[in-house]
């Protein structure tokens, strides 16, 4: 009997490289139907806020204001998702971006903004401040609530889109019988996204959220809380 491996030398060599070359193929076939690391998701918030002093005002300082912390009756309130709505097709259904995230909780975003705008010309206090210095002077600050009911970023079309911010704003002035009503109103503040994405949105966002704040700080002196 003839000894195949001796005469025929190079059959069980190429064989096995086929075999090889088979295995490969199956692997590098695994491997590419296996997903790839998941994307990590884009951070934003409204930016550094003053960079410098601001100049002295001359007028006189406003008596202190308590500040409770911002609810969020509109959204989740530890929801870090950035929103927006297709107004063009199904306004009802807010969406959150895949990979866009806010870095903290719009209402803490907002809650933040209001107090360095307001504290420009008064002592902003936590409500829990504000019960220190009654018994220190016998004496409540008037207390602001806001409650944010919408914060996302409106389509009108494909294009075109804008950061809308609705606030809930509450004054009241603290006695030893309860809270006194001062006034309520509701702020609604847009601003045109400079782009369709993410990146647009949050900035318009962030620019109506400012607008907010100062639109709250004209109407708390028109109640009278000076």
């Amino acid at each position: 009997m003839l000894d195949t491996q001796r005469t025929h030398p190079g059959r069980p060599v190429r064989r096995s490289a086929a075999l090889a070359c088979a295995a490969a193929a199956v692997l590098l076939t695994a491997c590419s139907a296996l997903p790839g690391p998941p994307t990590r998701a884009v951070q934003y918030d409204f930016g550094p806020g003053a960079m410098a002093t601001a100049p002295s005002d001359r007028r006189a300082p406003l008596p202190p204001l308590a500040l409770a912390d911002v609810e969020a009756t509109g959204m989740p309130e530890s929801s870090t998702s950035v929103l927006y709505r297709l107004g063009y097709a199904d306004a009802q259904q807010p969406r959150p971006y895949a990979t866009a995230r806010w870095s903290q909780p719009p209402a803490v975003l907002v809650g933040q903004r209001v107090r360095e705008h307001l504290g420009l010309r008064r002592a902003i206090l936590n409500t829990s401040d504000a019960a220190v210095q009654a018994r220190v002077a016998n004496k409540r600050p008037t207390v602001l609530r806001l409650e944010l009911e919408e914060f996302s970023q409106v389509f009108s079309s494909a294009t075109e889109s804008a950061g809308l911010v609705r606030l809930r704003a509450t004054v009241a002035e603290p006695t030893p019988l309860g809270e006194n009503l001062l006034g309520q109103r509701v702020f609604i503040v847009q601003r045109a996204a400079a782009t369709a994405d993410a990146a647009g949105g949050t900035r318009a966002l962030a620019e109506a959220a400012s607008q907010a704040a100062r639109d709250i700080d004209e109407w708390l002196e028109q109640v009278a809380v000076r």
